[in-house]
């Protein structure tokens, strides 16, 4: 057994914070913003735009890109006319606009920006290019000479393009593509990969000494309740040809901006990498970070040459101790938490991957809003905005790496997201390591200074890869453990996703912490495991909104989702959000929000269960009048990282809710913005872009600056209006409408319906199971292993969970010997209505294997009920099936 795992730490990455009510916080950071909005632009570097002369200037650069869907060759990169180019903002993803389709383009994409540069500043400055994700490889050119590449499509990088640039006019190119590759993570996975620069984009200039990108660290090793000292160690890159003598002098800051302590030291920093320790005094009595008061400093560092300040980097952190423990679950502050909490993708509709700022706090704020005080995310690091909104509202965090695994993978071919976790030809396991440690080193850099990480995931499922892939997975898993114990040792490193294989060859103790999705939940061999532990997955519960007003437990309904075990440190749903996946819809629609950020009626179930706040009345259906049309805000940023929701209702004449559903349009009638249509979008009850229960929502955006009126309407029905006000420097002129964007479902032109076969390492359930024989036996493919019910079981039965619909061919049922068994074999989308496919209640015949052929149904669960007689068991069952979209 291992030891309780004690981890005390820090941890964020943002600029302001205040310990009054979060209310407050936001209004602030909402003003802030928008100061840097108007004052900040980042579109042409002339005498307009302030370049600090020493020190480093940071300019948003997300705005007024030319695209093109298209592999242009080196050779043609100086020489482009794009002049017929879309015009395009980042976020920016290939799939805009998107909703949820299981297929999506896979190719290339051309990215183009140009600007000026004084020669000044040119001949002083350091210049750099960041981005914070780019999916999935991305290579830059500066004025036609490649000037650096990145691979992996979840964490940002930066590039130095500093010996490429030319005072006057500079071009850059991006050349980004989502092509499947074996050696590059993650090679499966249940959601979408569409391609793009999806996140922001800034350009950044620095002294020729100058602190490193997230080139800062921030810990507490030694927290109390009652004092804490904080260590900063900062990395500084010098890129002069000889030594500096530097001052590094650190600020510490409150909560309430007060400053607490200053770090002061003299270095002499070597040509290259230096990293600086500083260790402050004892804090008396510090404001600890919990989820009930998300306290956050500040550090304010600065680098001094020769008297004069070069450089300045200010992060927040959090003051905090925790512990994981195999016996009695988690602590936060020396006080039991037990984790509640939800599995989060990152993609919204019409939008996909690329989501705002504003966005992507929206989602953080919904979960904490129906009490949870917990997210996984999966299965890929997200946006330095998610880890920075859990922070602030008061969400632990469960940061995962993109080693990820898909089920049914046991005859799909290389060359898409749906085959094998790990790679099969040894040619391609050295690059493929390389990959996955890589983006976990990233993913922990980028994040490390974020109070809300708990912990550090290295995968999700990995054991859906092939039999002879196992040993070599389980190698990368122990280094992947290893990175994480180098790179952060303050923080655990789990292995997500680690219910099977339930033999010998188990990975849920290969980390410090193990998380174990659905069955994993009561499968024998993972009941107090002499590890922390956590169900990292629960539920899974198909809903099209509104859905039933109710929890989903699925896996913990035996319990009802109380905590049963004092060694369980928490649980998971899943999930939180509907999201495009590869496995159609089946998969797509398990969120207790729908993809538009619309709560289904389990959302508010969760609400009034953890925060005891009762649900709305439901809307009825009734004579519909009117349409009303509501926004989360008035006054919107115009550089990427903001947008605003709107959402339109179906009202009758008092102007209650409705859920009538008649076709809605919203429209821009004047001003800037853009929804992911274009500058108008239509929902309709049965199309992709849907209006249900009598409400629709979009996410709007602009890049001008202006006032906008929109405008719902309904045939028969009362129009609605209502205005916002988009703020920046750059004022709407008609000239800069949006194009309208159609939708189009994409369609893969080389697809071809895949015989899969489902079954080895799904869930599985049974009516009980005899010691011994676990039900996760009779789907591990081993002939050797199987399950029974325990003798006193009335109504033995079995179930496996293909995790998605099917449209079922073959099912093999192996038995451990000759016997008469009587069964009946029966599928089901929900585990509620069964369908007979076989019924073998009066056979007469001995039989050791059954082979049924010659199906054409479809379902997501399979069940095997037995007739109580003789010996029962399941040695294999496998299902031969196409997954259905």
């Amino acid at each position: 057994m291992k030891p309780n795992f004690c981890f005390s730490g820090t941890l964020t990455m943002f600029n302001s914070t205040s310990s009054k009510p979060l209310f407050r916080n936001l209004i602030l950071l909402l003003l802030l913003n928008c100061f840097l909005i108007q004052t900040s632009p980042a579109q042409k570097l002339t005498s307009e735009y302030h370049i600090n002369k020493v020190g480093r200037t940071t300019l948003n650069w997300n705005r007024d890109w030319k695209f093109k869907p298209e592999k242009i060759e080196d050779k043609e990169i100086k020489n482009l006319n794009t002049s017929q180019w879309s015009s395009v903002g980042i976020p920016h993803s290939f799939s805009i606009p998107y909703f949820m389709s299981p297929d999506f383009y896979v190719g290339y994409g051309h990215y183009q920006k140009n600007f000026n540069l004084e020669p000044q500043i040119k001949n002083s400055k350091k210049v750099f290019l960041e981005f914070e994700g780019v999916f999935q490889e991305a290579e830059i050119f500066v004025n036609g000479i490649k000037s650096g590449a990145h691979k992996g499509g979840y964490t940002g990088f930066s590039i130095d393009i500093s010996k490429q640039l030319k005072s006057g006019k500079n071009t850059v190119d991006i050349r980004v593509n989502n092509l499947w590759k074996a050696d590059l993570a993650p090679r499966a996975g249940e959601h979408v990969f569409s391609g793009g620069i999806y996140r922001d984009v800034k350009l950044v200039f620095k002294d020729a000494v100058h602190v490193d990108w997230c080139g800062t660290y921030i810990n507490t090793p030694q927290v109390t309740k009652d004092q804490a000292n904080v260590e900063v160690q900062t990395e500084i890159n010098n890129t002069t040809s000889k030594a500096q003598k530097l001052k590094i002098e650190t600020k510490l800051f409150d909560p309430n901006l007060k400053q607490v302590q200053v770090m002061t030291v003299n270095i002499v920093a070597k040509t290259g990498f230096n990293k600086i320790k500083q260790l402050s005094d004892l804090i008396k009595k510090p404001l600890l970070w919990h989820p009930d008061h998300p306290y956050l400093y500040s550090a304010s560092t600065t680098v001094y040459l020769n008297d004069k300040k070069i450089d300045e980097q200010q992060q927040s952190f959090g003051i905090r101790f925790f512990r994981w423990t195999a016996d009695q679950g988690f602590f936060l502050n020396g006080e039991h938490l037990y984790l509640r909490g939800a599995n989060v993708h990152q993609d919204q509709a019409g939008w996909g991957d690329a989501v705002t700022n504003r966005a992507i706090f929206r989602d953080v704020k919904m979960v904490k809003d129906a009490g949870f005080n917990f997210i996984r995310g999966s299965h890929y690091p997200h946006d330095p905005a998610f880890a920075e909104a859990c922070d602030k509202t008061g969400i632990l965090f469960w940061s995962e790496n993109n080693f990820w695994g898909i089920g049914g993978s046991d005859r799909a071919p290389e060359g898409y997201w749906n085959t094998h976790s790990y790679p099969e030809n040894t040619s391609d396991t050295a690059a493929f390591n390389r990959s996955a440690e890589q983006e976990l080193k990233e993913m922990i850099r980028i994040n490390r200074n974020h109070p809300s990480i708990v912990v550090w995931s290295v995968s999700n499922e990995p054991f859906f890869t092939s039999k002879n892939t196992l040993v070599p997975m389980r190698n990368l898993l122990k280094n992947l453990v290893g990175v994480v114990h180098r790179e952060d040792p303050g923080r655990p490193a789990a292995v997500g996703g680690a219910q099977r294989p339930i033999d010998d060859m188990r990975i849920d103790k290969i980390g410090d912490i193990a998380g174990y999705n659905g069955d994993g939940a009561s499968i024998a061999a993972f009941q107090n495991p002499g590890i922390p532990s956590v169900v990292s997955e629960y539920g899974g519960t198909f809903a099209n909104r509104p859905g039933e007003y109710a929890p989903g437990w699925g896996d913990l309904a035996n319990a009802n989702g109380e905590p049963q075990y004092p060694w369980r440190s928490g649980q998971s749903l899943w999930c939180a959000f509907d999201h495009g996946s590869i496995a159609g819809e089946s998969m797509a629609k398990l969120g207790i929000i729908d993809y538009f950020r619309i709560p289904k009626r389990a959302w508010y179930w969760y609400r009034n269960h953890y925060l005891g706040i009762a649900p709305p009345e439901w809307p009825k259906a009734g004579t519909a009048a009117a349409l009303r049309l509501e926004t989360d805000q008035k006054i919107v940023g115009t550089d990427g990282t903001d947008d605003v929701h709107v959402k339109v209702t179906v009202v009758d004449a008092s102007g209650h809710p409705l859920s009538n559903s008649p076709d809605v349009k919203l429209e821009i009638v004047s001003g800037p913005g853009e929804f992911p249509t274009g500058t108008t979008i239509l929902f309709n009850e049965k199309s992709d872009i849907r209006i249900l229960d009598g409400q629709a929502a979009i996410a709007l955006r602009s890049w001008y600056a202006g006032k906008t009126t929109i405008r719902a309407t309904s045939s028969g029905l009362k129009s609605a209006e209502i205005n916002i006000e988009f703020i920046g420097n750059y004022a709407y002129r008609s000239e800069n409408k949006t194009k309208d964007r159609p939708y189009i479902p994409f369609k893969r032109s080389d697809q071809q319906d895949q015989l899969q076969v489902f079954g080895r390492n799904n869930p599985t359930f049974a009516s009980s199971s005899a010691e011994g024989f676990s039900s996760g036996l009779a789907a591990d493919g081993e002939k050797s292993s199987w399950w029974k019910p325990r003798n006193e079981d009335q109504s033995p039965n079995w179930v496996l969970d293909m995790e998605k619909k099917v449209v079922i061919k073959e099912i093999q049922i192996q038995f451990p010997a000759s016997n008469k068994c009587r069964f009946k074999v029966e599928v089901s989308d929900s585990r509620n209505d069964w369908k007979m496919l076989k019924d073998f209640s009066d056979s007469e015949k001995s039989m050791d294997h059954q082979f049924i052929d010659k199906l054409d149904v479809s379902g997501r669960y399979i069940r095997i009920s037995f007739l109580k007689q003789g010996d029962i068991g399941l040695t294999d069952v496998s299902v031969s099936g196409i997954v259905a979209k």
